[in-house]
């Protein structure tokens, strides 16, 4: 429970922090939000003095009260134009906090380590970004339009009916306040129900990601039932604790309602004692004073039922808020240093020094790691799945920083250069391919953005695929949705390799970049790859070792470490690791 308070005062400090930067709005707000509730607290006195106008025989001054019914109409005219007024800059408030939330937590994905990333679901984080964001902004929203007004009212509403009678004050004041503990004892555990629903929501998101990403292979494996049981199960979860923090807090609302019927009926029956036994002296209660001031009752209550009523909206707001703010506050990757060099047309001299990594500190991988790579050499590295040729890459492209040791380009430490001129010097084709939204053309230029139609067709000619891209419906100009949907893997990975044709790196890192080309094009493009290799390092991860005969330097790895380097042929005339590798391939040497 303290844990719990301790967190839900930091995302109030956290929500105050955004709230603050829009002062005078929230000025206006509350400034129209006053007026707002003087003018309606007025209309009871006005209505009042109209009852009085209609008691008695012969008392009737229609008159008098036809007047006070249009200024009545000209009040409330004027409330529902501050009320439109107050809505709007409640809206702008909330709607421009929750633009910014959004925005610090997308910029917050890009400056993430790897690190965190590959240990959170995508759909969770996705869940944090929209699910959550969307739910802190109604409870935003709702405590804007109704918190203020609520209290104003309260303080209004106070300040009139002790002008008019304070013994119905005190019995209004004295019971009303018992609804609002009442609320405050019924919801004192739903802040965690509502966080633990916010997580067990977000766990449905991460499945739903999963599922549907990972479609083809549900079904090619028929985990169709598997894959129904496990949501049926965090669906069953969901369904429990939203039930539950619903049950509780929707007691609130009805229970608050009775005590506040009766505090009504109370404060009625001591005004209508009050009334008889004063009726005919001077300065006594009258009948239009005692609705005036039951009519205030009613007012005085009425935040105490709009206060218990959000109570639970804001318990929902705040739970997932916490979880927005907590993505935000996540520790970013270590910053570039503050004299950080920046790398441009690099020679591609490389050196690495007693380099040790491992993802968690109880699983060792890559230690004392040593290599020196010369400007032009073509590196293939080879080994079993999980010696850590992909590691080798994240920590070259510093992805992931190394734990001891250094990795050095034209002798700059990478730690001492900014990431982004290190990165824009490799050119990086992967085995999964990447395709956004958005044309060919622009998802060809993503490494130049203004490159001419030009480059681009003549990048795409060097990657062969020129060809595909004419049959499209709309050449260059045809619209890719998420992930490319409409191309096959191996169309998908030739546009990437024309990225990379076309910015023309002078480095080089290809991750098994033709896994998913037919053979006689992965002909033409290692050929390609070849002229584009010449005069610039390259490093290529390769399953396949037909592809990697032509590389200068080999390197076998297994268990992070290299256990063999050379040609290939001075690792065939070894007859150790790599031989028989290459041999379990092929039949003949």
């Amino acid at each position: 429970m303290k844990k719990s308070k301790k967190i839900k005062l930091s995302t109030v400090k956290e929500v105050l922090r955004y709230v603050g930067k829009y002062k005078l709005l929230l000025a206006l707000s509350i400034l129209f939000s006053t007026v707002s509730v003087a003018l309606t607290l007025y209309i009871p006195i006005v209505i009042g003095k109209a009852i009085d106008l209609i008691v008695g025989k012969n008392n009737v001054a229609l008159d008098i009260i036809s007047e006070m019914l249009v200024n009545v109409g000209v009040i409330a005219l004027i409330i529902g134009v501050l009320q439109w007024i107050i809505n709007n800059l409640n809206n702008i408030i909330t709607y421009n906090i929750i633009k910014k939330v959004r925005d610090e937590a997308f910029e917050k994905i890009q400056t993430l380590p790897l690190k965190y990333i590959d240990s959170h679901p995508y759909g969770e984080v996705v869940n944090k970004v929209i699910n959550d964001v969307d739910q802190f902004a109604d409870g935003l929203l709702m405590g804007f339009t109704q918190l203020f007004t609520g209290v104003i009212t309260l303080l209004g509403t106070l300040a009139f009916m002790l002008t008019i009678s304070v013994k119905i004050t005190v019995v209004v004041v004295v019971l009303t306040p018992i609804s609002l503990f009442i609320a405050s004892f019924i919801t004192k555990n739903t802040y965690k129900m509502f966080h633990t629903q916010s997580k067990t929501r977000a766990e449905q998101t991460a499945i739903i990601d999963e599922v549907i990403s990972n479609q083809k292979v549900v079904k090619a494996f028929a985990h169709e039932d598997e894959s129904i049981e496990e949501f049926d199960e965090i669906n069953n979860r969901l369904e429990k604790c939203s039930v539950k923090a619903i049950f509780f807090s929707s007691l609130v609302n009805p229970t608050t309602r009775f005590i506040n019927s009766l505090v009504y009926t109370a404060a009625a029956l001591v005004g209508a004692f009050i009334v008889i036994n004063g009726m005919g002296t001077e300065g006594a209660l009258t009948v239009g004073a005692l609705s005036c001031i039951l009519s205030y009752s009613t007012q005085y209550a009425k935040p105490f039922n709009e206060i218990s009523g959000i109570i639970s909206e804001l318990q929902n707001a705040l739970a997932c808020a916490s979880r927005v703010f907590e993505f935000i506050n996540e520790e970013s990757e270590i910053p570039d240093c503050e004299n950080a060099y920046v790398l441009e047309n690099a020679d591609g001299d490389i050196e690495i020094n007693d380099v040790s990594f491992s993802y968690t500190d109880d699983q060792r991988l890559i230690e004392d790691f040593n290599l020196k790579v010369k400007k032009g050499q073509r590196i293939a590295i080879v080994g079993p799945t999980g010696c850590g040729k992909t590691t080798f890459i994240n920590l070259l492209m510093r992805f992931y920083d190394v734990k001891n040791g250094s990795i050095a380009v034209d002798n700059h430490d990478i730690r001492d250069l900014t990431r982004n001129s290190l990165r824009s010097n490799y050119g990086m084709v992967l085995q999964d391919t990447w395709i956004r939204n958005g044309t060919v053309k622009e998802n060809i230029a993503i490494g130049i953005p203004d490159a001419s139609d030009e480059e681009i067709i003549k990048a795409a000619k060097a990657s062969h695929a020129h060809s595909f891209i004419k049959r499209l419906p709309n050449g260059y100009d045809t619209v890719l949705k998420e992930n490319g949907s409409i191309l096959s893997q191996g169309q998908k990975q030739l546009l990437c390799i024309a990225r990379i044709m076309l910015c023309l790196p002078p480095m080089l890192i290809l991750d098994e970049a033709t896994s998913s080309i037919d053979t006689r094009t992965e002909i033409k493009i290692q050929e390609a790859f070849a002229r584009l290799m010449e005069g610039r390092t390259s490093f290529i991860v390769a399953h396949r070792l037909s592809t990697i005969r032509e590389a200068d330097l080999i390197l076998v790895m297994n268990k992070g470490q290299i256990i063999e380097q050379g040609t290939h042929d001075e690792l065939l005339c070894k007859k150790g690791f790599y031989y028989n590798l290459y041999n379990s391939q092929f039949e003949t040497v």
